[in-house]
């Protein structure tokens, strides 16, 4: 995956979320972003998936630039798969039904293809037992791995995950960081905002942290985590470890 970020700036009213932000990648699978709330890592995830607009700001993912019309942005979230915090599963819908309705209504595949598609998913992630099941009647971890599922379905150009276990009871936080560690192992094109800092070790190829409304620092995990170079990664990483 290549990303290029170049003078982006995002407000929301009088308050600055992202400064002028840039970055360039190249021939990363796994991008992590870590940082405090509110210091708009969520927001520049959600830029890049389409769904926020930026005030200013150019980004090109895989060479190709984004365009912020509503046509383009239509067509683009078609190819990205999205994961969120609260799982946005159609409550009323059966677990293999929330993966086969998008694909038959918005990629248009035949009934017999989503169905395939969607039973190879949940194959894959050991959900088979719970595909007749609506989200209430899952487990929160098991919830997640649906969505998780149908973000696949798609073929995505790439993943974004949005702090996919922070609405998890810490026992069902492994099922699903041990999903993600396998789609990294699968060498799965992936952007991930998390909170829990051993997970980001284990699951980027990169890291970024974004703080007071831009990168202050970026580099593979072992070079980020054991030398900080700002007094705001290290206090970021002191007050987690406080938390723990």
């Amino acid at each position: 995956m290549k990303l290029k970020i170049k003078n982006l700036t995002k407000s929301f009213g009088d308050n600055v979320i992202l400064d002028n932000v840039n970055l360039e990648l190249n021939n990363v699978h796994s991008l992590v972003i870590i940082g405090p709330s509110g210091g708009g890592k969520s927001t520049l995830l959600r830029i890049i998936a389409g769904l926020e607009k930026p005030d200013s700001g150019e980004i090109w993912v895989n060479e190709k630039k984004l365009n912020f019309d509503e046509e383009y942005l239509i067509n683009y979230r078609k190819n990205v798969g999205m994961v969120f915090q609260s799982y946005n599963l159609f409550p009323h819908l059966t677990a293999i039904k929330n993966i086969t309705l998008p694909l038959e209504k918005v990629h248009k595949l035949s009934e017999e293809e989503a169905i395939k598609r969607a039973k190879f998913y949940l194959e894959k992630f050991q959900l088979n037992e719970h595909m007749d099941k609506k989200p209430i009647q899952l487990s929160g971890g098991q919830q997640q791995r649906v969505a998780i599922a149908r973000a696949l379905s798609i073929n995505p150009d790439f993943l974004l995950l949005d702090e996919p276990t922070s609405a998890l009871d810490p026992d069902l936080t492994k099922e699903v960081l041990d999903t993600i560690l396998e789609l990294k192992e699968e060498k799965r094109d992936m952007m991930l905002v998390t909170h829990e800092m051993g997970f980001a070790k284990q699951a980027s190829d990169y890291i970024i942290f974004v703080a007071n409304g831009g990168i202050l620092e970026e580099g593979h995990s072992t070079q980020v985590f054991s030398n900080p170079k700002t007094d705001e990664l290290n206090k970021f990483l002191e007050r987690i470890l406080e938390w723990r």
